[in-house]
């Protein structure tokens, strides 16, 4: 590597916090930003939310404004993201480009995650805060993950996440029974209530846009 743009940059300026980079998780900092909460892929494009105003769904907003630039954004295309837990590989309707924009972390091969990891490592001096995702929890992928991991010369590793906790509940409609051959039988239908509906709303005014996900 050619250093010697970065010593004249330290040479005039100099370094600041050299010895304390750590990435730390940034929870509730990213629920409010509308991020993801570390170095990784969005973990679905659509989740479940709950807080003391009550329980809503919560959609990428930059999924939804992509796919309004294209006209593609209905009430259909809506209920199948709902349908499949926020992932876009068996919607024909979506375009590949954007399936693999969005692609989240459950979609990414762990091995890809984990490389990316290990290559950010060698220049943090503490930690990072690596969340990995498995679609299912089998023991020997699961084995395979933390020895690559270790192999790789990783100092730790965050939380272990895995799809089960992260479904969402499934509205009894026309694209459900339409989609059962994909994911299996419906589930039982969910009907908001006014001030879930307006606790919805409330939220995504305060991100800067509308509901899309229970209107």
């Amino acid at each position: 590597m050619d250093w010697s743009g970065l010593r004249a940059k330290i040479a005039k300026q100099g370094m600041r916090n050299s010895n304390v980079l750590a990435i730390a998780p940034t929870a509730t900092i990213s629920n409010i930003m509308g991020s993801s909460p570390c170095i990784e892929p969005l973990f679905t494009n659509m989740y479940s939310k709950s807080n003391l105003s009550g329980e809503f769904m919560v959609l990428n907003p930059y999924l939804v404004k992509d796919l309004k630039k294209r006209g593609l954004w209905n009430e259909d295309i809506q209920k199948r993201i709902k349908y499949t837990d926020g992932e876009l590989e068996s919607l024909d309707e979506i375009p590949v480009d954007l399936k693999r924009k969005y692609a989240t972390a459950f979609s990414v091969d762990w091995a890809w995650l984990i490389d990316a990891a290990a290559r950010r490592q060698k220049w943090i001096d503490q930690a990072q805060s690596v969340n990995l995702f498995l679609g299912e929890t089998d023991m020997r992928p699961l084995s395979h993950m933390y020895r690559s991991a270790w192999r790789k010369g990783m100092k730790t590793t965050y939380y272990l996440r895995t799809r089960s906790a992260s479904n969402i509940e499934k509205a009894t409609s026309e694209v459900v029974k339409e989609m059962r051959g994909i994911t299996g039988g419906p589930a039982a239908a969910k009907v908001f209530s006014a001030e879930e509906k307006l606790a919805c709303s409330i939220e995504a005014m305060r991100n800067g846009g509308e509901c899309e996900a229970c209107q």
